[in-house]
C-alpha cells in the first residue's frame, strides 16, 4: 500500500518554497540512483510560484537538467501559441533560471495540427509508451478534480472503461472546455504523487480526498510507493491533528 504523508505550511509562500526545495533535492537524489528521471508537471495558479522557486533552487544543487524528462498530466486544448497552455506557463517559470533541454520536454499536442482532443491524446499516449513517472505533480481543484478529470463528468466515468494512458476531454466545466488528460491508471503508476492545495475554500474537498472519497478524482489518486500532500494551514483546517508525546 502507498505510504501517505501530509505536509502543512503556514501559508502559500512557505508551502511553495519548501515544496520546491524538497522537489529539487528529491530529483537530485533520484538522479544519483538512475540515469534518467521522469516527472509529470501540472497546471493551475497555485503551482506557478513553486515552478519559479524550483528553477532558482535547482542552480544550487546537483540536479542535471539533461537527465530530466518533463511531461504533463493535463493540457488545455488550444493553439500552440496560446499562453493559457500549462506547458507554456510552467516552462516560462522554470526556464528563467534552469537550462531546460528541449529534447527532454514532452508537451501535450495542441489544437494546432490535430483535429480534436482525442487525436491529441492518442498521439501523447504513443509518445508516452510505457514510461512510468518517478514523480507526478498534481493540483487539486475546489471540486476535487485533478489533471482534467472532473467529478460527475464523463472524464471521470471513462476512467473505469479505458485502458488508454491519455484521453480527450470535451465539455469540461472549466474554460476552455476541450482538454487532454492522463488517466488515473497512468497517474497512479507513478512512483510518487505530490499533490498541493491552498486556501480555506479547498478545506472540505481535501478532507474528503484524504478519506479516499471515491466520488471525487482527488480521492482516487495515489503514488505506487508514496503520496505527498502539500497543504497550507487553511487547506488543511478540516484534517485531524495528532500531537505525539514521547
Amino acid at each position: 500500500m502507498s505510504l501517505e504523508r501530509v505536509c502543512r505550511y503556514r501559508g502559500l509562500r512557505e508551502l511553495t518554497i519548501s515544496m520546491a526545495g524538497r522537489l529539487v533535492q528529491r530529483l537530485a537524489d533520484l538522479q544519483a540512483e538512475k540515469p534518467v528521471v521522469h516527472m509529470a508537471l501540472t497546471g493551475g495558479a497555485t503551482v506557478q510560484p513553486m515552478y519559479a522557486a524550483l528553477g532558482n533552487l535547482a542552480q544550487t544543487t546537483a540536479l542535471d537538467p539533461s537527465r530530466l524528462e518533463l511531461w504533463w498530466n493535463s493540457e488545455r486544448y488550444v493553439p500552440t501559441t496560446d499562453l493559457r497552455r500549462n506547458s507554456t506557463q510552467a516552462l516560462t517559470q522554470i526556464a528563467r533560471s534552469l537550462p531546460i533541454v528541449s529534447a527532454k520536454v514532452h508537451p501535450m499536442p495542441s489544437s494546432t495540427g490535430t483535429s480534436d482532443p482525442d487525436e491529441a491524446a492518442y498521439i501523447y499516449a504513443k509518445e508516452l509508451g510505457d514510461v512510468t513517472f518517478d514523480i507526478c505533480l498534481l493540483g487539486v481543484g475546489c471540486d476535487g478534480h485533478v489533471a482534467s478529470i472532473y467529478p460527475d463528468h464523463p472524464s471521470m466515468r471513462l476512467q473505469s472503461e479505458t485502458t488508454l494512458s491519455a484521453i480527450g476531454v470535451t465539455n469540461a466545466p472549466r474554460d476552455p472546455p476541450e482538454r487532454v488528460t492522463l488517466t488515473l491508471n497512468t497517474i497512479n503508476r507513478s512512483s510518487e504523487v505530490w499533490l498541493l492545495a491552498s486556501g480555506t475554500q479547498k478545506a472540505d474537498i481535501i478532507a474528503r480526498a484524504l478519506r479516499h472519497d471515491q466520488t471525487i478524482p482527488a480521492g482516487l489518486v495515489h503514488g505506487a510507493d508514496t503520496t505527498y500532500w502539500f497543504l497550507d494551514l487553511e487547506a488543511a483546517e478540516k484534517l485531524p491533528y495528532y500531537h505525539c508525546r514521547f
